[in-house]
């Protein structure tokens, strides 16, 4: 089935590229692609600090080598989740089958709406570490990278609940039915139906032949005769 649904084009339509920069989803991605490197840049960098009992490294949020562990993982994630929707965006628009589009759709929505519960709640735990973490030079020295990962944390909520809720909308959009209702309505009027015919109803009998197979008998043939009897 081809044909506009869940907010794209037809299958097989030209894709413009100006306008697909331009969408809000676009953007939306682009904007969450960059917050998770935000995110999991910071504490791969410089996320691990000297420890005071020694030269091994600990994790700067309270020493709880789990929430690097889980930031990184959240980030990294998101960094190539936005990096396949992406293009899978980019591809919807060739996709001709509507129960794969829908498919998609609900990829989508389903992610989206799973990584923003991630989001809200990697948050809350680097914030909660965050706090608890005893100050000192090595704390300090990491102090930027916490900061800005929990900072982009709480902005990855917002962009992947925006996302979700676009995913929501392309959803409910469904399949817009009207587009083939316009593409038979389209093919229709472009036949010529023949007219009635003109005039007062009472055809003149020049207008009509005559009918076949009506020569005049003859009821009495030559070379044959009534016998008597």
């Amino acid at each position: 089935m081809e044909g506009a649904s869940f907010g794209a084009g037809r299958a097989g339509a030209a894709l413009d590229p100006v306008s697909f920069v331009k969408r809000p989803q676009t953007l939306l991605r682009v904007v969450s692609w960059v917050f998770s490197i935000a995110v999991f840049g910071p504490i791969v960098n410089e996320g691990y600090v000297n420890s005071d009992a020694g030269p091994e490294l600990r994790c700067v949020f309270n020493g709880n080598a789990g929430a690097c562990r889980f930031g990184v993982t959240l980030g990294l994630g998101a960094f190539l989740a936005c990096a396949a929707f992406l293009l899978l965006d980019l591809r919807f628009q060739q996709i001709s089958s509507v129960r794969d589009r829908r498919r998609a759709v609900l990829l989508d929505l389903g992610f989206s709406g799973l990584w923003s519960f991630l989001w809200f709640v990697g948050f809350c735990f680097l914030t909660n570490q965050w706090q608890r973490t005893a100050p000192g030079p090595a704390t300090e020295q990491a102090g930027d990278a916490a900061r800005a990962a929990i900072a982009f944390s709480f902005f990855s909520i917002l962009s992947w609940v925006a996302l979700t809720v676009k995913a929501l909308q392309r959803f409910r959009l469904g399949t817009d039915m009207s587009l083939f209702a316009t593409e038979q309505l389209g093919t229709g009027a472009g036949q010529d139906y023949p007219g009635y015919p003109v005039g007062s109803g009472v055809e003149g009998t020049e207008t009509y032949q005559s009918p076949p197979f009506t020569e005049t008998l003859d009821t009495s043939p030559k070379g044959y005769q009534v016998p008597a009897y």
